[in-house]
């Protein structure tokens, strides 16, 4: 009976950890709601984590709010110079935040801090780079600012872009560099890919990337924020390795990255509808470095002739050498398909 208690307390708490990032006001409702137990009980299970150093509370009776406290963290700001190498942040200053973490994970964040803390350095001209690396009960966080130019802009004027929104799915096509000698253009794709979630906050545009459900957003800022910042998080008890990263975006029988995931819904600006064939070039730019390219039609309800005729018949004439297939098309999609395929309408 005893251990039957204990192992309820347990789930009850681990409930209450998993949950108060979406609840930190009604976190004590939610849980009681879920558990069909009292308010005032599950307020004694968030006291004990309180105790433990687990919670924090601010505020009082209604204005109450609760958050995770991290286990462990570090903030630090460097300047950008050459003699401020990744590596060596990387084990002075981050790997001993995350003790005790298994080693997929540590893989994945090694990975990802190296490379976004490297494209700070070389790219952004900017001063300095804040740093601040959380490691919480339910999730690794890892935050790097710098004060540079800003990471959409300094795209746009290199790739002599339309609109800052345009660098964005240029970004998650992949194989996408400002220096092409230096680097391979891979480094903030599979990064995006690796974190549960990953988030870069430039100019006035913020944009999203969660797994593994594998949804984007791109929306405008209120604020403009001078610089680039980008979050990546991820669950420390995640299974996720960088080789079935990598391996998901190889093509059948090669080790190289010529496999991408493209969201068309990127390559519309606003609520514009996809009609033309220049909306169509602008969402092909590139293609023909790949083998495999999945288009996903997700949050996407119909597009023009012009849009699927240049996409599914005259570029596929053009580079028999790519592949294209597309995933989470409407009916009226599908049917633009097989119009441009000359496969009729059904």
């Amino acid at each position: 009976m005893v251990d039957q208690r204990n192992q309820r307390g347990k789930e009850i708490r681990e409930f209450i950890v998993r949950n108060m990032d979406e609840h930190p006001r009604d976190i004590a409702r939610f849980t009681s709601e879920h558990f069909r137990i009292t308010r005032q009980a599950v307020l004694r299970h968030v006291r004990k984590l309180s105790e433990r150093g687990i919670v924090t509370v601010a505020g009082r009776t209604r204005d109450r709010q609760y958050a995770l406290a991290p286990i462990r963290e570090s903030i630090f700001e460097l300047p950008i110079a050459k003699e401020v190498q990744e590596d060596a942040v990387w084990r002075q200053r981050v790997r001993p935040v995350l003790e005790g973490i298994r080693g997929n994970v540590i893989d994945i964040c090694q990975h990802g801090f190296t490379e976004i803390f490297n494209n700070a350095l070389e790219h952004s001209a900017g001063v300095t780079v804040l740093t601040s690396v959380k490691y919480f009960p339910n999730k690794i966080r890892i935050m790097i600012r710098d004060d540079g130019i800003g990471i959409f802009q300094k795209i746009q004027a290199e790739l002599h872009l339309d609109d800052r929104r345009h660098a964005v799915l240029e970004l998650s096509k992949g194989k996408l560099t400002t220096d092409p000698k230096g680097h391979t253009g891979e480094g903030i794709f599979f990064t995006s890919r690796m974190f549960d979630e990953f988030r870069i906050l430039s100019g006035d545009l913020f944009f999203s990337h969660t797994e593994p459900e594998d949804d984007w957003l791109i929306e405008g800022d209120k604020e403009r924020n001078e610089g680039t910042v980008v979050f990546l998080t991820i669950d420390p008890d995640s299974e996720r390795t960088r080789l079935q990263v990598f391996d998901k975006h190889s093509f059948t029988g090669s080790y190289g990255f010529d496999r991408t995931h493209v969201p068309v819904a990127l390559s519309r600006y606003g609520d514009e509808n996809l009609l033309s064939r220049s909306q169509a070039r602008r969402l092909l730019a590139r293609f023909e470095r790949f083998k495999e390219v999945f288009l996903d039609f997700k949050g996407v309800a119909t597009v023009g002739q012009a849009f699927a005729d240049e996409i599914f018949r005259v570029f596929l004439a053009e580079n028999p050498q790519v592949k294209i297939v597309y995933v989470n098309a409407s009916r009226e999609i599908k049917r633009m398909i097989w119009r441009a395929k000359g496969l009729g309408t059904e």
